[in-house]
């Protein structure tokens, strides 16, 4: 399965893996509609390795130093995969052997957003990608109320990556984009990074923003809502 040139595993014994529940019964028609649509949406690739990270992040008798450890990995792994598709110029440099060298730079001008608390959780995972990135804070309460937004000035004229770990309706996403938008950040600027994202919040993000990208490790109704606690070991 691929989206917008990103491929899922072809190996027939992964993708038999039984999902519990029958979870994912209807998502593979909604990639294929986002597909049509020309949304781009990035599914990591289910290897093993993001499996684990997943089955112990929605285990509900995983510890906390478990869940923190854990969750850092997935974290860094989505990030990197956001990472990817943001823009880039060619940059040939000198090799100390002296050779020439044609490679890339990533243009200038990405920052993050993260939306309190639990996308506080990702800023550490963002900063060890992109050591001096810029990060600012959107915090949204009861009834979808803005209580709090810092946005760095000129963020109109960057790349923003909006950080939040677990997505079930995305009425607080939207809200967070809604907020982006009025500071004149384009849509096609903006790239929703996240762990888990159900198929609900999924159809309602890019229903409303289709131009957006957005980045996951899985489209799951199951996903772990208790995040925030488990990470943070507060309630």
């Amino acid at each position: 399965m691929a989206v917008n040139g990103t491929t899922t595993p072809a190996n027939s014994q992964m993708s038999s893996l039984p999902r519990v529940g029958d979870e994912e019964e209807g998502v593979g028609q909604l990639v294929t509609d986002l597909q049509e649509k020309g949304t781009n949406f990035v599914l990591l690739q289910k290897t093993p390795q993001i499996l684990e990270l997943q089955t112990i992040l929605k285990d509900r008798t995983t510890n906390h130093s478990d869940f923190v450890f854990n969750a850092d990995r997935l974290m860094r792994l989505v990030i990197e995969e956001g990472l990817n598709h943001l823009p880039f110029t060619e940059h040939t440099v000198t090799t100390p052997t002296g050779f020439r060298y044609e490679g890339i730079q990533f243009n200038r001008g990405n920052c993050g957003v993260s939306l309190c608390r639990s996308g506080e959780a990702m800023e550490v995972s963002l900063r060890q990608c992109c050591r001096c990135i810029r990060i600012g804070k959107i915090l949204i309460g009861d009834e979808q109320k803005v209580l709090y937004a810092r946005l760095l000035p000129d963020i109109q004229s960057r790349r923003v990556l909006l950080l939040y770990p677990t997505i079930g309706s995305g009425t607080t996403v939207c809200k967070a984009i809604e907020v982006l938008k009025e500071a004149r950040v384009p849509d096609e600027n903006i790239y929703l990074v996240s762990l888990f994202i159900s198929p609900t919040g999924l159809k309602n993000i890019t229903r409303k923003y289709p131009y957006i990208t957005v980045v996951a490790s899985d489209i799951t109704s199951l996903y772990p809502n208790h995040f925030s606690t488990s990470y943070f070991g507060a309630v």
